[in-house]
């Protein structure tokens, strides 16, 4: 993994650890997701908002410098995912084990021209490792087989009606792995859906939450505020007194 992903991955973290608006750029004493303007953490931090894991919120001018205010976007969420994801690891490994057996023949005859007298002992060798790397290749071809098919469960009839109901519980899976230690808001979950499914409307979700709460998929959660201080009411559901505003598995 290079620096900037490193970077980039270590500023996202941050951001998830510590959610709402933070500074772009650290400042002196003042905190941060990125040390610096430049270098690797101006690289990573161009990524970041380049490819829509990070957005402004707001900005500041002091003096001549601008500060950005940033937070993290659902994208951010997969692309941790996608980066720390055991499947992903497993593959990396694959790959590395299929490239090490594939280069013992070349080593072999290497190793045989300049060093005749170790041919047979050289040729032993390499057969035990063969046999071992094709070992380790059937177990992480199996591993890979067990995490693929634990997919997130739909309750019967769920699928046909609500085609994003995979989708949603997937989400709220991988930004669990992903570090998250608070529930997810309706609003953050609707836009990640938005992303798959832009024919997706706002009674159509809460439908669909609605079915996976009654099956016991996930359970909806109340806003314990006042409720004139909600964020995008628009998102909340109304149960009795209460308004559900957050979701977890």
């Amino acid at each position: 993994m290079d620096a900037v992903i490193q970077t980039l991955l270590d500023a996202l973290k941050l951001a998830l650890a510590e959610p709402g608006e933070q500074r772009l750029f650290k400042s002196g004493k003042l905190e941060g997701l990125f040390a610096g303007r430049t270098g690797i953490n101006a690289d990573a931090a161009a990524r970041a908002l380049e490819q829509g894991l990070l957005e402004v919120v707001r900005t500041e001018a002091k003096g001549k410098t601008t500060v950005e205010w940033v937070r993290l976007t659902p994208r951010a969420i997969e692309f941790l995912h996608e980066q720390e994801s055991p499947v992903q690891a497993l593959r990396d490994l694959q790959t590395v084990l299929q490239a090490n057996r594939d280069a013992v023949p070349l080593w072999l005859a290497e190793m045989q021209r300049t060093l005749q007298a170790l041919a047979r002992q050289l040729a032993e060798e390499a057969e035990r490792w063969t046999h071992r790397l094709d070992a380790l290749c059937r177990q992480v071809e199996a591993a890979l087989a067990r995490v693929e098919l634990a997919q997130p469960r739909l309750p019967d009839g769920i699928a046909n009606d609500a085609p994003y109901a995979a989708d949603a519980l997937a989400y709220l899976d991988h930004r669990r792995s992903s570090g998250a230690k608070d529930d997810c808001a309706l609003s953050e979950l609707f836009a990640a859906l938005r992303d798959r499914h832009p024919d997706l409307s706002v009674n159509g979700f809460h439908a669909c939450l609605r079915r996976l709460h009654d099956h016991g998929a996930l359970r909806l959660l109340p806003f314990t505020g006042p409720a004139n201080e909600i964020p995008e009411p628009e998102y909340a559901l109304l149960d009795g007194s209460n308004l559900l505003y957050y979701v977890t598995r």
